[in-house]
């Protein structure tokens, strides 16, 4: 009884042993779960925040597409107003050249008032649109015309 009480006893300590040694490994797999929890919570957190980010990323990139938009259309009006004066300012040139006018001052002074109308035109397409720059370059083309106009017309 003695032999196998001891061998008894010995079987419980090495079954309690073996017993403490799973209880520390499973705190320590629940530790890494837990560790694991948060770190996905973390990430998960991240990811929402990155998706949040990207999506007011888009929002913004949406606005200024409208915006951009908005602004080539305005162009584009602008664009065809301004065409539609260089035609008649083309055609109150081939007038002037043509003899059409009444008197010189007359002509002079109808060439005065479209230098002053290009230049406003100018101007103004100048310090709202860069893309119309080559326009008004060509506008500018016309007024010197109509200064030569002048001067010839004065010869």
């Amino acid at each position: 009884l003695k032999e196998e009480n001891a061998s008894l006893r010995s079987r419980i300590n090495k079954l309690q042993i073996f017993s403490e040694t799973q209880a520390d490994k499973m705190k320590k797999l629940e530790r890494m779960l837990e560790e694991n929890k948060i770190k996905e919570e973390k990430e998960a957190q991240d990811l929402e925040a990155m998706v949040h980010h990207v999506e007011q990323n888009l929002q913004l990139m949406t606005k200024r597409a409208v915006k951009a938009e908005n602004n080539a259309t305005k162009l584009k009006q602008e664009n065809a107003l301004l065409q539609v004066q260089l035609k008649n300012y083309k055609m109150e040139n081939e007038a002037l050249r043509s003899g059409q006018a009444a008197s010189l001052a007359a002509v002079k002074q109808n060439a005065d008032v479209a230098l002053q109308s290009l230049l406003t035109v100018i101007t103004k397409s100048r310090s709202s649109i860069k893309q119309l720059v080559s326009g008004a370059e060509s506008l500018q083309l016309v007024a010197d015309l109509l200064k030569s106009i002048d001067r010839i017309s004065e010869v």
